[in-house]
């Protein structure tokens, strides 16, 4: 038996190239050919920690790379992300399907400037909270060249995501998200 047909690992982690067309099938409208996943486990409670995912105006507390989200209605909202070389990409996005306490799925609209779609589940875990795993399927600009360049700058998916959940992570146990950067507060503090 060769890898690909033994490996029965979650679609995030999986090696097989079928990986990215399976998800994207699971997904309602799915979209993109690149598949970027990470899981991490919050010792907080699943409703909590989708009450907080879900109102995505939170996530640029905790993702690096997020500069906003508008959320536009229940379903609709705006994101401005920061892309290697200075560059924001924009894109809005519909959540497809939500199920409170456990899953959501989202896809960005058409003339995303990176299309992708994705979904976050919420699975508690008795006694140890609930593990997040975030799965993201997207179309690198610039295809693979961009894909490299991306990675380069720290800015791949891929590295974000595992990155951007560690964050989630320390923000929803802790009440921060620890940095060795000075922010505008310790320099506030300093001075007086």
């Amino acid at each position: 038996m060769t890898d690909q047909q033994t490996d029965d690992a979650p679609l995030a982690s999986s090696r097989r190239a079928d990986a990215p067309a399976e998800l994207r099938d699971a997904l309602a409208d799915g979209s993109g050919t690149a598949m970027a996943g990470r899981s991490v486990t919050i010792g907080r409670p699943a409703d909590e920690v989708y009450a907080f995912f879900r109102d995505f105006s939170n996530l640029s507390a905790v993702m690096e790379n997020v500069v906003r989200v508008d959320v536009l209605d229940e379903r609709r909202s705006h994101w401005v992300v920061r892309a290697p070389a200075g560059r924001t990409v924009e894109w809005d996005s519909t959540v497809t399907r939500d199920e409170p306490g456990r899953l959501i799925e989202w896809k960005a609209d058409a003339g995303a400037d990176v299309p992708n779609s994705g979904r976050v589940a919420f699975d508690a875990v008795e006694g140890r909270g609930t593990v997040v795993t975030l799965t993201t399927l997207y179309d690198p600009p610039g295809g693979t060249l961009g894909k490299v360049v991306a990675k380069l700058f720290q800015r791949e998916p891929a590295i974000q995501a595992r990155r951007d959940l560690n964050r989630l992570k320390q923000y929803l146990e802790t009440g921060e998200v620890a940095t060795a950067a000075v922010n505008t507060g310790q320099h506030e503090e300093e001075d007086a």
